[in-house]
């Protein structure tokens, strides 16, 4: 089976210096990335139900997956919105795809971004997961800018399995994730 270059990286780099760092005695304590989910929801979908297939066709472009439709579980009067409406959709990425969607994540999308300076190293959530929002989803070279109807954002989750904030941010900053300077 053929492995992707952050696979191979984390195989025979990264698992060496997170032991030499935190000196773990099993190989199962060594963090590692489980998995990346990737969501938009928008309240356009509430008046207009043809904007879910555009984020649909959007998020299988960027992730190479099929996307499931975040439907709402509560109806809401004053939002107009009703029980089991579509919003939006997510994508869970595991394994191959998940190393090949972060690669062309830190070597191609986040270098497109204008004024980028480098992610916020204060988005962990205490599990050493962390939370990534993007304001335009132009900045992926798998959307086409012709074909899109509006910008919209998303919001990319990175689920490891570390124990604490700097095991987790320690472990993307050896993928190469580009955080700023505290």
């Amino acid at each position: 089976m053929e492995t992707t270059r952050l696979k191979g990286l984390y195989k025979t780099e990264i698992k060496k210096k997170m032991v030499d760092k935190y000196g773990y005695k099993n190989v199962h304590q060594i963090p590692k990335l489980e998995k990346i989910v990737i969501n938009c929801v928008t309240k356009d979908a509430v008046s207009n139900g043809k904007v879910v297939e555009s984020i649909v066709a959007d998020l299988a472009a960027i992730s190479g997956q099929k996307p499931v439709i975040a439907r709402a579980k509560n109806s809401i009067a004053t939002f107009k919105l009703r029980e089991g409406q579509a919003l939006g959709a997510a994508v869970t990425l595991r394994g191959t795809r998940m190393y090949e969607f972060l690669d062309r994540l830190i070597s191609f999308s986040l270098p497109r971004v204008k004024d980028f300076r480098g992610l916020n190293p204060k988005a962990f959530d205490g599990k050493g997961n962390y939370s990534l929002g993007i304001k335009e989803q132009i900045m992926f070279p798998e959307i086409n800018y012709d074909k899109i109807d509006k910008i919209r954002g998303m919001g990319i989750s990175f689920v490891t399995t570390a124990n604490t904030n700097e095991e987790g941010r320690d472990l993307l900053t050896m993928f190469g994730m580009p955080f700023k300077d505290k």
